[in-house]
């Protein structure tokens, strides 16, 4: 069976119809219902705030955002963005209680830094990891992505993704983007080696008690995947030497990260040429 991020972009794919089809899901409403409420559990936020919502859809997740009771630190105040003009549209019928902006998340997050408390993504991030065309590449649009995200949190905020990747390399890739970024971050997979298995990308900004060790995020919890590269990356980024082929790839890879679509290297990269006279 196609995943649906391989079959169209997400902005044709949840189309009117596909929209309404998954907001009137009752197994789709329970499933989202049980992650939002984990991705809750893992920001382990003390009182209301003030969160994102990537990727919201038909406002699902945010009615669960909306409903928390005081006595279990809510309700929080939530935003939320979704590249569907059709999903929000369903939202505005629902007249769900967040504010929603239609916007495309691989372009960067469009708001004032330190603007949120927390964010929480359900089942969105992995469609960043297919171009839509061969101007841009995945690693460009998840780098404008967490960039952004980084950006947008207050120091010590947190953010929590569930995502489904296709495979070990699109998970790899989509946490070594959000380290790249700057965040602590790690990987927590429930229900691992079944097929209710699901993974949530856990991530803290520097700044306050978490001062960006994630450790401290998920600290006593089972089956936690932790992954910090930013020291080791500090330490092996030396800069190689103009004209060789270890610096003509260090700047493919920079392209790359930039969303620029560059030549793919082979044996002849960085070898010298010879010269010949006439």
């Amino acid at each position: 069976m196609s995943r649906p991020e391989e079959i169209l972009p997400p902005d044709l794919f949840y189309n009117d119809r596909e929209s309404r089809k998954y907001t009137t899901s009752s197994r789709i409403q329970n499933v989202q219902s049980d992650m939002t409420h984990r991705a809750l559990e893992l920001l382990q936020l003390d009182g209301p705030s003030l969160i994102m919502d990537i990727g919201c859809g038909s406002g699902l997740s945010g009615d669960i955002l909306s409903s928390i009771s005081p006595a279990d630190g809510g309700p929080h105040i939530w935003v939320g963005m979704d590249i569907s003009a059709s999903m929000l549209d369903i939202a505005l019928q629902r007249d769900v209680e967040g504010d929603l902006l239609l916007s495309d998340i691989g372009q960067g997050i469009p708001f004032r830094a330190g603007t949120f408390d927390a964010a929480v993504s359900i089942s969105a991030i992995q469609w960043l990891c297919n171009a839509e065309s061969s101007e841009v590449s995945p690693q460009g649009r998840l780098s404008r992505f967490f960039n952004g995200l980084y950006a947008s949190l207050r120091r010590g905020g947190q953010a929590v993704c569930q995502f489904y990747p296709k495979n070990d390399a699109q998970r790899s890739m989509i946490s070594k983007s959000a380290i790249k970024a700057g965040f602590g971050a790690g990987v927590l997979e429930d229900d691992p080696g079944t097929k209710h298995s699901k993974l949530y990308l856990v991530l803290t900004v520097g700044g306050g008690e978490a001062q960006g060790d994630i450790t401290s995020v998920v600290r006593n919890m089972h089956d936690v995947d932790v992954q910090d590269g930013r020291r080791n990356l500090s330490r092996t980024g030396k800069k190689a030497r103009r004209g060789n082929k270890a610096c003509i790839i260090q700047k493919k890879q920079q392209m790359e990260n930039r969303g620029k679509v560059v030549k793919a290297s082979s044996k002849y990269t960085g070898r010298s040429r010879r010269r010949v006279a006439f």
